[in-house]
């Protein structure tokens, strides 16, 4: 596996454990991880406002949404003509993350990454999801002062959005386990299980 160049995309939902399973198994492999990285680098290399990316993040603005009840839906590789801030900084987005496959073996954590990787031969997919009362606990104990309900609200919340996010941009459905190669629940499965099991998987299959 690691004479050739190969990419482990992970969608997650939010609290599921999915950016921390992503970065034990970056070190694991040492090879690169991508999550928020991505974003600096896009910003970066696009000439354009951090504070964008960070506000554009996995989140489609709402005069995008209104398209969702009419079932209008756009690849990813396709922007307005009409091109607003937020085509500009999700190109920038796709562009970093195919340059970033190119380049190096590496881990590259949500934004549709799957989906514009799919004609790689060499990329895996996978998804991590959790029980509400697991994805609750870890957002509890990471913000200060969140409780178990307010948890639980920003987590259905986060989902919603990133839902909406891939769906509209992917003609695939967002945690369904036709998207991906590998589906995880972490409240069932310890993450170094999990990580086991995503390595021997990708040995398997890159042979």
């Amino acid at each position: 596996m690691a004479d050739k160049k190969f990419i482990i995309t992970i969608g997650r939902q939010f609290g599921s454990g999915g950016h921390d399973i992503g970065k034990k198994l970056a070190e694991k492999l040492g090879i690169k991880f991508y999550d928020k990285e991505l974003l600096l680098e896009a910003a970066k290399e696009a000439g354009l406002n951090p504070a964008l990316f960070k506000k554009a993040d996995e989140k489609l603005p709402s005069f995008y949404l209104s398209n969702l009840s009419m079932n209008i839906g756009f690849y990813m590789h396709q922007f307005s003509p009409s091109a607003s801030y937020y085509d500009s900084v999700q190109k920038a987005i796709c562009d970093m993350i195919r340059t970033v496959a190119e380049r190096e073996s590496c881990i590259i954590v949500g934004r549709c990454a799957d989906y514009l990787l799919r004609d790689n031969p060499r990329c895996i997919n996978i998804f991590i999801s959790a029980s509400q009362d697991a994805c609750a606990e870890r957002i509890v104990k990471r913000m200060d002062g969140m409780t178990i309900d307010d948890a639980k609200s920003l987590a259905k919340k986060e989902n919603k959005l990133r839902a909406e996010y891939y769906n509209f941009y992917t003609d695939k459905e967002w945690g369904h386990s036709t998207s991906y190669d590998l589906c995880f629940d972490s409240s069932r499965l310890p993450e170094d299980d999990i990580i086991d099991i995503i390595i021997e998987y990708a040995n398997r299959r890159l042979k």
